[in-house]
């Protein structure tokens, strides 16, 4: 299909989505309100499709170029057959640019939000035709990280979503479906990952860097979860944590941590800001990391087996299927491994043994086993 696509923001991320579309073949419409935004995006993406075509990687850059449009007003989307919003995380702000949108594009084009954390339902809510409306959450940054899911709203019509799993396959992605639940599954799967890190931080059990050497040296993890908040920037992480957790209606399992909420009141954002859990200012001391493997086992074991038992809850509550499941937290946050094919080397056993002495030590319901952990471990059963 080579319809005009339109994007709404042109931020990074709307930036990212826009390369992606240009790439497959279609014309785009980059729209933002703010004109300075808009002539930035049109430099940001002249400046990399230029690196791509010196490092022959894309042909010409300027041929590329000629795909895109960028404006400042709405009106400018109308003949567009797919829009993609990939504006700030407000659902009010996003529930008005739907409602205004529909108006100008034609019955039959399809209306989708980038949101990572927000009610996809609620955002269609704010549309005469909700059926048209779904979510594609596209990963940061979008033109190389491969995962996109696929979240259709309750009111999402029939055969949408695999329309839309079809497009983003030939778009070069890697497409998931996810149920409308806050945090789709990288968002809510992953939180263990970081509330974990924290937590442990915050008992004195290891200090940041050495709670990242046991997940980077002995989990095999990319980044630590302390480095990769930092990279990630606390005014995004943080806020998401605070999303899923009011979302969830205050489940313990997704509760913020008060230390990273006082980086984002002080503004230490992370590496963006010079300043995060890490100091990133010249000559600034580093942190070095206590050497101690078996710490770092039983530091990387206890994060681990929390991500284990929010992947096995997401497939109990139907969520999504235990491969996507895996897929999308390998293709997108780079985790060494599906944390289900993860569950199936260690054994149920082991992760309930893990998950119940810390159940038993806190007796805090953060620590609940999954009961499809139970009901597999009592059968001997695996995921894949």
């Amino acid at each position: 299909m080579e319809y005009l696509v339109g994007v709404i923001g042109a931020g990074a991320m709307g930036s990212g989505i826009a390369q992606v579309a240009a790439m497959a073949g279609h014309n785009v419409v980059v729209y933002d309100m703010d004109a300075a935004a808009a002539a930035q995006s049109r430099t940001s993406l002249e400046r990399t499709l230029q690196k791509l075509a010196e490092k022959g990687k894309i042909g010409d850059a300027g041929a590329l170029m000629s795909r895109f449009r960028f404006v400042t007003e709405m009106n400018a989307l109308k003949d567009c057959g797919l829009v993609i919003e990939a504006i700030v995380e407000r659902l009010d702000v996003k529930k008005r640019v739907f409602s205004e949108v529909e108006q100008i594009v034609a019955e039959d084009c399809i209306l989708a939000t980038n949101t990572s954390s927000l009610s996809v339902t609620s955002i269609a809510a704010a549309c005469s035709r909700p059926e048209r409306v779904l979510g594609l959450h596209f990963f940061n940054p979008a033109p190389l990280m491969a995962l996109v899911e696929v979240i259709p709203a309750v009111q999402t019509a029939p055969g949408l979503t695999d329309a839309a799993k079809t497009l983003m396959s030939a778009w070069g992605k890697i497409p998931v479906i996810a149920r409308d639940t806050p945090g789709f599954i990288v968002n809510r799967v992953a939180r263990p990952f970081y509330g974990e890190a924290l937590r442990i931080c915050e008992e004195g059990i290891a200090d940041m860097a050495t709670i990242d050497k046991a997940m980077t040296e002995t989990a095999g993890f990319r980044m630590g979860p302390f480095t990769l908040m930092d990279y990630i920037g606390h005014d995004v992480n943080y806020v998401v944590t605070e999303t899923v957790f009011q979302s969830f209606f205050y489940d313990p399992r997704y509760k913020p941590s008060f230390s990273q909420k006082r980086l984002l009141e002080a503004g230490w954002l992370g590496r963006k800001a010079g300043r995060g859990f890490y100091d990133y200012r010249e000559g600034a001391p580093q942190q070095e990391p206590v050497h101690d493997p078996a710490l770092w086992t039983a530091i990387s074991e206890r994060i681990i087996a929390m991500l284990i038992n929010e992947a096995a809850d997401a497939l109990y509550l139907n969520i999504a299927a235990a491969a996507d499941l895996d897929l999308a937290m390998t293709r997108g946050v780079n985790y060494p491994k599906g944390l289900l094919q993860w569950c199936d080397e260690w054994s149920t056993e082991k992760v309930l043994a893990i998950l119940d002495g810390l159940y038993n030590d806190y007796h805090e319901d953060r620590y609940r086993a999954s009961i499809l952990l139970r009901k597999m471990n009592a059968i001997g059963a695996k995921f894949f």
